[in-house]
């Protein structure tokens, strides 16, 4: 038997087939990235990524050596690894055993983790929010632009965000001087005993290298300045920085009966 298959059956499923093909992004307001509000947030977007990246993927090492005077023949190499979220007094090493001084387990000294962790939670909040914001003026740009709430919240954001910016670069560039007064050589060889009772020759070996730390704070302050220059652009946004209706209408009336 043969079937056969109504025009609208068809129509149905074509319809069906547009509605699945239809690209979502087609209703995006692209435009947006190119003015100052959507451009600024989305180099916001990725300096918070590369600020809370470059602190959190930090990973350093701080080495000495240390050479009994009875046997000085034997160089013992100390090496101690350390990274984010450096709680230093948890890093262990062993310090060798000189003369009538045994072996005994040491530690580095020092607990920074607070200042890094608020830097780098600072980060990620910002790098949600921006996500947030750019969906919004992309997505949803009429609705910002509408509705007088949406962009005085959007300002009042992007004070605080500033506001903690500049604390948490701040905080971080402090406790990473910290850091590396704790992590040098010569603070590792300064609490051993058999280096104050001379009992073992200690020498200092290769200092860390504190370059990506270094980064995150400098995009910690890169990012405290944009977000600081992204208020004038958000307030441009708001009622505030608009004349309401009735001033317009007034001025208008103004000019009308100027003319006649």
């Amino acid at each position: 038997m043969s079937t056969t298959v109504s025009p609208t059956s068809m129509d149905r499923e074509g319809a069906h087939t547009s509605r699945v093909i239809k690209n979502p992004l087609t209703g995006l307001r692209w435009r947006r990235l190119e003015e100052p509000l959507g451009f600024i947030k989305l180099l916001e977007w990725l300096f918070a990524i590369f600020a809370f990246g470059s602190c959190g993927s930090f990973s350093g090492e701080t080495a000495a050596t240390v050479t009994c005077k009875e046997t000085e023949t034997e160089t013992n190499l100390i090496s101690v690894p350390f990274g984010y979220p450096f709680r230093l007094y948890r890093q262990r090493f062993e310090m060798p055993g000189c003369a009538d001084i045994e072996k005994r387990i040491m530690h580095l000294n020092g607990d920074f983790s607070a200042p890094a962790e608020f830097f780098v939670t600072i980060g990620v909040f910002a790098f949600l929010y921006s996500m947030f914001a750019l969906v919004i003026y992309l997505r949803f740009n009429e609705q910002y632009t509408q509705i007088r709430r949406v962009p005085i919240v959007d300002l009042c954001v992007t004070g605080v965000f500033t506001f903690l910016w500049l604390v948490a670069a701040s905080a971080w560039g402090k406790g990473l001087m910290d850091v590396k007064l704790a992590t040098h050589p010569i603070s590792l060889l300064s609490p051993m005993p058999v280096c104050q009772l001379e009992k073992a020759t200690c020498s200092t070996g290769t200092a860390p290298y504190f370059g990506l730390a270094n980064i995150s704070v400098l995009f910690g302050f890169l990012n405290f300045f944009i977000w600081a220059a992204n208020l004038w652009f958000v307030f441009k946004e708001t009622a505030w920085n608009k004349p309401s209706p009735n001033k317009e209408e007034s001025a208008e009336r103004g000019e009308a009966e100027d003319r006649q």
